[in-house]
């Protein structure tokens, strides 16, 4: 029997410094009208990715889900942040997933005054 159980992936590159950006705090949270549930919190690893899938298989379903990037704290360890108030601090990117058997993956491409994001495979 084939698994057509789909997941969500990411993975976030400092575009700036021209490296995966390790160390990274990301919040999935499933979107209920007003109501927004926390469902998984990692960090990226050296690779610029979470260890495993950020939204695995078996809790993989339909539904509106929103990924907040805590980018403010990266480009301040990183010594990116310049002065306060940072241009980018928190970056919430809100989706929706229609296919419960296909792989959905949201990277994040990241310097201190822009960011830019897409559905990749």
């Amino acid at each position: 029997m084939t698994d057509t159980s789909g997941f969500l992936t990411t993975h976030v590159l400092d575009t700036a410094r021209g490296v995966p950006a390790q160390g990274m705090h990301i919040v999935l949270y499933a979107i209920d009208g007003v109501t927004r549930t926390v469902v998984a919190a990692k960090h990226t690893n050296e690779d610029g990715r979470t260890d495993g899938p950020i939204l695995p298989a078996e809790a993989f379903k339909p539904g509106v889900y929103e990924l907040v990037f805590h980018a403010g704290d990266y480009l301040r360890e990183t010594g990116q942040a310049g002065d306060p108030p940072l241009f980018l601090d928190e970056i919430p990117i809100r989706f929706g997933i229609n296919d419960p058997g296909s792989h959905y993956h949201v990277p994040l491409l990241l310097s201190p005054f822009s960011y830019a994001t897409y559905r990749g495979s």
